[in-house]
This record gives C-alpha cells, sequence and structure tokens, in this order.
C-alpha cells in the first residue's frame, strides 16, 4: 500500500485515492455466482443485497447463535456501568464452530469472495454481532481495512465481508448502514493506537474511525444507505467501505454472522502500528485455501 495508507493514526486526517482493485477479476465476463451487472455495482458501490438468499437455513442458525451467547469462548460483552447485567455484543471465531463451519465454504458465499477477489480465500475474521432488544449498542463509522492493515497487518484491500441476517433487518432495529462509492478512497484516522488496543476497541472503537469532517463530507456525497430484507438475507461489502450502525431501542432484537474472506495471496504481514498482533480469534494467520462446499 501507499505511503499514505501507512500514515493513518497521525496526528492529522487525510484522504487518498485507491490504489488496489475492488473487483480483481474481470466485470466482462461471470466466471462465478455473480452476473455482470452484480460485480459492475459492487465495484460502483462497494456492496451488493441479496434478499431471503439463505431463507432455508436461517432458522438452525438463529438457534446456533443463541446458544453461542452462552457457551462461547470468545464473547465480547457490550460496555455498560458496573454492576449492570452483561449483554453479549458479539461471538468471534464462529467459522470453527458447528453448523457455521459448514456455511462459511458455501459455494453462495464463498464462491463470490473468490470471484470478487480473483484467488482462493480464507476466513480472516468470522464473529456475530448482536442488537439485543432495547440493549443494543451503536458501531461507529469505520472502513474494516484502516483496522485490519493497521493492527492486523492485511497488506492490501483485496477481502470482503459477507453478512448473513439472522432475523430480520427493518429500518428501526440497528441495521448496517453503509456510504455507497466510499470504498474508493482511503481515510488516514487520527491517534496512535494503544497496546492491546482490541480489549478496548471491540466494545467500543474510539481509535480508527474516521474524524466527523470526514464523515460529512462522505454523506453530503454519497447518501447514507441501510440495506434492510427478511431473515436470510445477505450482504456482501468490500473491505474499505466506511459502515456503521446505529443503537438498537426497539422490542425487535436482531442477530448478524459476518465472514470476512481474504485473498490466499494477500495472507497477513506485521501490524502497521507497531504492536504485536491482535489474537488468532480475532485475525487469522492460517491463510491455508478454504475448499468451496456446494449450496
Amino acid at each position: 500500500m501507499s505511503a499514505t495508507v501507512r500514515a493513518s493514526r497521525g496526528s492529522e486526517p487525510s484522504w487518498s485515492a485507491r490504489k488496489d482493485p475492488v473487483v480483481w477479476g474481470s466485470t466482462a465476463t461471470a466466471d462465478g455466482p455473480l452476473d455482470r451487472m452484480s460485480l459492475e455495482r459492487f465495484e460502483r458501490a462497494g456492496f451488493l443485497v441479496f434478499p431471503g438468499m439463505l431463507s432455508d437455513e436461517v432458522s438452525a442458525l438463529r438457534d446456533a447463535a443463541r446458544a453461542e451467547t452462552r457457551t462461547a469462548p470468545h464473547r465480547i460483552f457490550e460496555p455498560g456501568p458496573d454492576g449492570a447485567e452483561e449483554v453479549v455484543r458479539s461471538v468471534f471465531a464462529m467459522h470453527e464452530r458447528a453448523p457455521f463451519d459448514d456455511l462459511v465454504a458455501d459455494s453462495r458465499l464463498a464462491g463470490c469472495a473468490r470471484q470478487i477477489l480473483a484467488d482462493q480465500v480464507y476466513i480472516h475474521q468470522s464473529r456475530i454481532n448482536f442488537k439485543p432488544a432495547f440493549d443494543g449498542q451503536p458501531f461507529e463509522w469505520h472502513s474494516d481495512f484502516e483496522t485490519w492493515h493497521q493492527e492486523d497487518g492485511m497488506p492490501r484491500m483485496r477481502a470482503l465481508s459477507a453478512v448473513v441476517a439472522l432475523d430480520a433487518i427493518t429500518p428501526n432495529n440497528g441495521p448496517l448502514m453503509v456510504l455507497p462509492g466510499s470504498h474508493h478512497v482511503f481515510i488516514a484516522c487520527v491517534g496512535a493506537t494503544p497496546a492491546d488496543h482490541h480489549r478496548v476497541s471491540l466494545r467500543a472503537q474510539t481509535i480508527g474511525v474516521p474524524d466527523r469532517e470526514s464523515i460529512r463530507r462522505l454523506a453530503a456525497e454519497r447518501a447514507i444507505v441501510a440495506p434492510v430484507g427478511p431473515p436470510g438475507t445477505v450482504i456482501l461489502f468490500d473491505c474499505n467501505l466506511v459502515h456503521g450502525s446505529n443503537g438498537n431501542i426497539t422490542p425487535d432484537g436482531r442477530a448478524s454472522l459476518f465472514f470476512v474472506y481474504n485473498a490466499v495471496s494477500n495472507a497477513l504481514g506485521q501490524p502497521v502500528c507497531g504492536q504485536p498482533p491482535r489474537p488468532a480469534h480475532i485475525a487469522t494467520r492460517d491463510a491455508r485455501p478454504l475448499p468451496l462446499r456446494p449450496s
């Protein structure tokens, strides 16, 4: 990546044009599950939405996700006042646990990733994000790549996220919000990365988030979009797309499964921020190719 990217988390915010492709393969031919129009839309906007794609599987996935809030080893809890009941915000390393370990290789998800990234892929990170009824907290505006580059050592913008909605996404229950086209620029953020930053940032992020003036500028140029859909909806989005979500104060809780696919050729190096690598359940360093499983 450019020197501008490596200067992220300095004393001043800055913008630089993206130097990597968005669709690494050809948009002219559909050698995979996505057609030409979908590839061109992903190139332009940075995300795709497939309402109800996994509707047949979602009930079992939802039940398994709820069980993970009680038993999984890598749980992150919402920030709250001392003595308050702990509310699960995220659970990591889901691709290592059934039934999610089968889904991660499903050709409807991994096949799209391989087509867009023009490479074999592996799971860089997987998690369930929860927005419980009444208590779901926001996720600040951010680009995933900024963190993955700085704190994990991801070299290039050759990764994407596949989000599976385990409950209905409505305009009111804290949906994912994206800034279409924002993946075409890199925003260098302000502030040095503290030691063990993940212990704080996964609960409430303040370092590695764009400055407010940059968000105002992006929102003025590119209207905010909040994709909605029924359970089983799948959202694909580029690793550098600026996104976030509001809190959820409605009676309708929701959960979303995230699989982050990284190109095998884009395996992690040393973190750019100078801190030790984050734990393996947050950033996998095993870049063995993921075999495709027919859907």
